[in-house]
């Protein structure tokens, strides 16, 4: 077996409404590199939102959080139907902003059409040598610990609900006890920004210091993933911005408390940002002059959580910024409350439990993780970065030499198996039992999946994509009556199958059409959001106007 080479990898942010800009974009760079080409896209996550990106058919916009007032039927539909092909293998989390009810039928992965693969609810696959762990979606404290209820036809808050991060995916993610290469988000890691040039963040997006000073800035999720995984590195977007950090692992930073972490330096996350590419041709890359871009609402940032809107903190380029310039909401200087009693401590944010237990496992070595996020494919903005990986995984796929294929991995497959038993769908998701009573499972699983799976040479994932919704008809508008009908996807029935497992994703017709006949007409949903300040979206709401802090209770 020969040595693994350096993958290349072009790395995208949000995905916004742009596929045919993106591939296009790819290939420019891979011109300017003097590549011939990429082994694998990597995009984090909302296909669509303003134009709309992944959707199948008209029905579809009823299934996604985007007013009416912004819909339009974007591209996706014509790699979805076999009129175009994509030119490179690209993969892909969940965002915000997506075809939920398509996304749904593939909760543990699949192919949304040919040669596009959406990672699931939370995964771990292989990529030739490099070992890809993802988590869809963002943080929500009070559906964290809630199961995937949300089923067709979605009212207005499980159009919301359905994209928020469960506890039962992270836990499962928690197990892995073997090293990843490369993990992957849409929302960012809380408190990564305090390991990189912070300074420049909150000058370019100034409504993110209140939120990062108080904590709030990010999915604590995300971020108990990554720092037991330990990547070499971590992709995100989310935030409509390029950002890089480096994460090392053998400083212990509390995520989910109110307080501010030490501040960082972040020399190394501006080298970092150094190494990754300055080239204007490439980091300011003009995107094809067919972008549409509907007014640029920035909608793509939710949390639920409750806050007061706080003005924002603003510091001079000029000005050095330490612990002692960042005070809490209450004013209370974080150094003072710092030499207070422990029961004058901030309360955990609601939903924000403490971070899971967990010793580091001997097989996940790494001691440093290189995060970059990037922003939306626009002209003119940093959404595109072409990187070089060397893998620093073990990783068993079964295919290591270029053209590379996704397979399985081993053991993320068996960590399905052992938590197959829990219905993802219903309530109550029981409690975590703790990291001892699910490596015995685990065990088991593997020596089962090693005699059923790998040694059977099944571990390669079929390229099976079967359309389940009709394609796009223009006669049916951008405003149907009608909601989407639920589907089963032979994807998801086969992976069950393989590893002898109950479909939860699956129920009669009679079932789920009597679903959809209590359900009011579609467009009864369909709110624009009301703006203004004191919400909690960062920006501008969708549906309102509310201006620059305005965490407009608008759109999410």
């Amino acid at each position: 077996m020969s040595e693994p080479s350096n993958m290349r990898i072009a790395v995208e942010g949000c995905g916004h409404g742009t596929l045919h800009a993106i591939y296009a974009s790819v290939e420019k760079s891979c011109q300017i590199h003097g590549w011939s080409a990429v082994d694998l896209l990597i995009i984090g996550g909302d296909f669509q939102v303003h134009s709309s990106t992944k959707i199948r058919n008209s029905y579809d916009l009823n299934a996604m959080s985007v007013p009416p007032k912004y819909r339009a039927i974007g591209d996706f539909h014509e790699y979805y139907s076999g009129a175009r092909l994509a030119p490179c293998l690209t993969l892909f989390v969940g965002g915000n902003h997506e075809a939920s009810n398509h996304l749904w039928e593939l909760y543990y992965g699949g192919w949304v059409a040919p040669r596009i693969y959406y990672l699931g609810a939370a995964n771990v696959v292989n990529f030739g040598p490099l070992r890809i762990a993802g988590l869809s979606g963002i943080w929500s404290g009070p559906d964290y610990r809630k199961p995937h209820s949300e089923r067709l036809p979605y009212d207005f808050k499980e159009l919301k609900s359905i994209y928020h991060q469960r506890e039962l995916d992270v836990r499962k993610l928690l197990q892995l006890r073997t090293q990843v290469d490369v993990g992957i988000s849409h929302d960012w890691p809380r408190k990564v920004e305090w390991q990189g040039d912070y300074q420049q963040l909150f000058r370019f997006k100034p409504h993110f210091e209140s939120d990062a000073t108080t904590g709030r800035l990010g999915s604590p999720a995300a971020r108990y993933v990554m720092d037991r995984l330990r990547p070499k590195w971590w992709f995100a977007a989310h935030l409509h911005c390029k950002f890089s950090a480096v994460v090392d692992h053998d400083r212990e930073t509390d995520t989910t408390s109110g307080e501010t972490p030490e501040i960082l330096h972040s020399t190394e996350a501006i080298k970092l940002e150094s190494k990754i590419g300055q080239s204007p041709e490439e980091e300011t890359f003009t995107s094809p002059a067919n972008v549409h871009n509907v007014d640029e609402i920035d909608l793509d940032i939710e949390d639920d959580e409750p806050c007061a809107a706080q003005p924002a903190m603003v510091q001079s380029a000029a000005n050095s910024v330490s612990q002692e310039d960042f005070t809490e909401s209450n004013g209370v200087p974080i150094n003072l409350r710092a030499q207070l009693p422990a029961s004058f401590a901030r309360p955990t944010p609601a939903g924000a439990a403490a971070a899971p237990s967990m010793a580091n496992p001997r097989a996940i070595g790494n001691d440093r993780t290189h995060f970059l996020a990037l922003d939306k494919c626009l002209p003119n903005r940093r959404f595109l970065q072409m990187l070089e990986i060397d893998p620093i995984s073990n990783s068993s796929a079964t295919a290591r030499d270029a053209p590379y294929r996704f397979t399985y991995d081993k053991e993320w497959l068996a960590i399905t198996r052992a938590f197959a038993s829990i219905n993802p769908l219903t309530s109550p998701i029981p409690p975590d039992e703790g990291e001892s009573h699910y490596r015995t499972l685990i065990e088991t699983e593997e020596a089962w999946i090693e005699k059923n799976l790998v040694e059977a040479d099944k571990m390669v994932i079929p390229e099976n994509f079967e359309m389940t919704a009709p394609i796009y008809d223009p006669s049916v508008g951008l405003h149907p009556s009608e909601h989407p009908r639920e589907y089963t996807n032979p994807q998801t029935v086969a992976f069950c199958k393989l590893l002898g497992i109950d479909n939860f994703f699956d129920s009669s017709e009679e079932d789920r059409e009597e679903r959809r006949s209590k359900a009011p007409p579609a467009d009864s949903n369909s709110s624009g959001g009301r703006g203004g300040g004191g919400g909690r979206s960062r920006g501008r709401g969708f549906g309102g106007r509310g201006r620059g802090r305005g965490r407009g209770r608008g759109y999410r």
